[in-house]
């Protein structure tokens, strides 16, 4: 990603801005970012080897990685048999993957053209699957059930403004007693330059409440460009993360920090059994991702 360090026409003036972040309002940000997600679309439709789904008994790496996680801290070990929202879950492969597990699965997006191609793709594959499109920040006015589990996993929470908001949704999806599970990029990484030689530090680490503004044409998968490419992201650091969970009443039962990903965030990242990950000399020296697990409490 390439970020840029000018004002643009948004009405906001060039003084507004501090550390390459403007202040910009959430409705404004999220039709910019909507509509570079509506690029994606196809775009990861080609990327994301979807075939590989139609092995019966395949499911995606990051789904894999996940169950591995959670099986302490769920019933039975497994998924099977459980409720599960799925926030964010753009065209529903890690959603479906988990249907294939056994659970009930209902997946939550803000981009219509990924919801069309998740039940799409639901239906080639004979699995069911409730889609529903809204904003994550209004998931619990939007979704009708409540869950045993709620999942989110990988480029989720840097695209929303408001941490609190968000943990009180995760919250009130839950049942009581119900687990949440993310995995996403450590905040630490993405302070680091992915285009420099060596690890060096660009980005803020900490958030102000003010957005970053990027101008990228590419996305993570695959080879096309989007036509709609400026989104804004926010930094969040760990403590932001468990504090807005604990403050919406969960308990953090395990934090995991992790040093491989999913998807190549450098150039200079190499390919490794489980995804990728920095040289060897440097791998110990920053996380890749984190991993919390939490629980509702209550009854």
């Amino acid at each position: 990603m390439k970020q840029i360090e000018i004002a643009f026409d948004l009405g906001i003036d060039s003084s507004a801005m501090s550390d390459s972040r403007i202040a910009i309002d959430w409705e404004s940000a999220r039709a910019s970012n909507r509509e570079n997600w509506e690029d994606r679309v196809p775009l990861h439709e080609t990327a994301y080897a979807i075939s590989d789904l139609d092995d019966p008994d395949h499911l995606t790496g990051v789904i894999r990685t996940d169950l591995t996680a959670l099986a302490p801290f769920l019933p039975n070990g497994t998924v099977s048999g459980l409720d599960v929202c799925h926030l964010q879950c753009h065209i529903g492969t890690d959603t479906l993957s988990l249907a294939r597990a056994g659970a009930r699965v209902t997946g939550v997006d803000f981009s219509p053209s990924a919801l069309e191609s998740a039940a799409g793709l639901a239906g080639r594959l004979g699995l069911e699957a409730t889609w529903v499109e809204t904003d994550v920040l209004e998931a619990r006015a939007a979704v009708e059930s409540d869950f045993d589990l709620v999942y989110t996993s990988i480029g989720t929470i840097t695209w929303l403004p408001d941490l609190d908001r968000w943990a009180a949704q995760v919250a009130g999806l839950l049942r009581a007693g119900g687990t949440f599970y993310m995995r996403d990029g450590h905040p630490a990484l993405y302070a680091i330059d992915e285009h420099a030689d060596g690890l060096q530090l660009r980005y803020p680490y900490f958030g102000n409440g003010q957005a970053q503004v990027w101008d990228d044409e590419s996305t993570y998968a695959g080879d096309g460009k989007v036509a709609h490419p400026r989104t804004f992201q926010w930094a969040h650091p760990i403590s932001e993360i468990l504090n807005s969970l604990i403050g919406a009443g969960l308990q953090i039962l395990r934090l995991d920090e992790g040093t491989t990903l999913p998807w190549k965030f450098s150039p200079r990242m190499i390919e490794v059994p489980d995804g990728f990950a920095w040289p060897e000399s440097e791998r110990d020296l920053v996380p890749c991702t984190y991993t919390i697990i939490a629980r509702k409490t209550g009854k």
